[in-house]
């Protein structure tokens, strides 16, 4: 009895975790989204033993470096479908797809073993809203409002993987631990940083959100 006991006050105190943590970020997470995304770790943390899909183990760990931090990005979250370039093992991409379940995500990776996890996570959450593509972020043709990545490249890769539907005048949203000083300088001047901001993510270190468009793009709506 203690051992279940002490397993229920555990789930109990990471739902609760979780919950205040997207609060302070301003990401409206429901009970329900708290649960689903508990399962999301859970089954992440199974699949992670036998396939390295994370160098982040264990439940409590990946709440806080892995989903806590992919919500981080939520205030700035927009329109109607939202490409997660490079999404490994659907971070920030599922995340946000719980929190935001009126809006589509493209869960897009080239990694084989990673593409299946996602599939596996899609239908044991039973999440309608994501789609999974099994390419580089380079060959996706699809449809995009919004481009995130996270811990995908260096700024001025990202933003040349990307271009395609950037100069669309698609925004990205990078996301960046420490500030990127060195890569903001070095952003090829075919891209305009719109903006820069630094969020705590409870149970972490800070998080850097950089807003980038593709100067073409700006020219062509300011014309």
């Amino acid at each position: 009895m203690s051992g279940e006991s002490g397993g229920a006050k555990g789930k109990a105190g990471q739902r609760a975790r979780l919950l205040q943590g997207a609060a302070a970020m301003n990401a409206p997470l429901t009970e329900d989204g708290a649960g689903t995304l508990l399962d999301y770790l859970r089954l992440l943390d199974k699949w992670n033993k036998r396939f390295n899909l994370s160098g982040v183990s264990g439940v409590s760990e990946m709440l806080d470096r892995h989903v806590l931090d992919s919500l981080s990005v939520a205030p700035w979250v927009s329109g109607e479908t939202v490409v997660d370039a490079g999404s490994g093992a659907g971070l920030p991409g599922i995340p946000l797809a719980v929190l935001f379940p009126g809006k589509h995500f493209v869960l897009v990776d080239s990694n084989g073993k990673k593409t299946r996890f996602l599939f596996q996570a899609k239908l044991s959450l039973g999440l309608q809203n994501i789609s999974i593509e099994h390419c580089r972020i380079e060959e996706y043709r699809g449809p995009a409002d919004l481009v995130v990545c996270r811990a995908l490249d260096t700024l001025a890769q990202c933003a040349v993987k990307t271009q395609h539907m950037l100069s669309r005048g698609v925004a990205l949203l990078a996301m960046k631990g420490r500030q990127p000083g060195r890569e903001l300088v070095e952003l090829p001047s075919a891209f305009h940083v719109e903006f820069t901001e630094r969020v705590h993510v409870p149970g972490a270190s800070s998080r850097h959100v950089i807003g980038i468009r593709c100067e073409e793009a700006i020219t062509a709506q300011c014309e």
